[in-house]
């Protein structure tokens, strides 16, 4: 049986393979990080996408409708009723502003949804939380080598030889 990095298990590794294996999976954290902030952040896009075409379509729609739909409604009223024209005109504007305030109020929504949305700024925190305990790890104390009690010059220096 192996362990994941394919050494048998109940070896002991080296420092450089413990280090190598950090990294590597310190890498990959970041890596899957960013990724999540990517994605966070398209979610946030496609709504502020979505409210404001709706907000645009509300507009374009006061704004192209009204005299066509005016003239048709209010002439229509007008042969149900048999109102004064001018009152026609009138309610056939009312029903316009409710409609568009109906898409307005709609696309208001999912504004204020996509701005309380915490994507990036929860993927920022959290990947300050990871470089806060990293920053704080401290290594692990190590005996002194029987060489450096020597401490001679020549020892010294085969010591730090070795070391970087």
């Amino acid at each position: 049986m192996s362990a994941p990095d394919g050494n048998p298990v109940g070896t002991e590794r080296s420092i450089g393979q413990l280090f190598a294996t950090a990294t590597t999976e310190m890498s990959a954290l970041v890596h899957d990080e960013i990724a999540l902030a990517k994605a966070q952040l398209k979610k946030d896009v496609r709504r502020g996408l979505g409210s404001g075409s709706l907000l645009s379509l509300a507009g374009a729609l006061l704004l192209f409708s009204l005299p066509m739909l005016n003239f048709a409604l209010a002439y229509g009223v007008h042969t149900w009723t048999n109102w004064n024209l001018a009152l026609c005109f009138l309610v056939s504007f009312g029903a316009n502003c409710l409609i568009a305030g109906v898409l307005g109020a709609i696309g208001v929504v999912l504004a204020k949804k996509a701005k309380k949305s915490q994507g990036p700024q929860k993927v920022a925190a959290s990947m300050k939380a990871t470089a806060g305990v990293l920053q704080k790890a401290k290594p692990h104390p190590r005996r002194e080598p029987a060489a450096l009690e020597d401490r001679s010059p020549a020892a010294i220096e085969a010591v730090a030889r070795s070391t970087s």
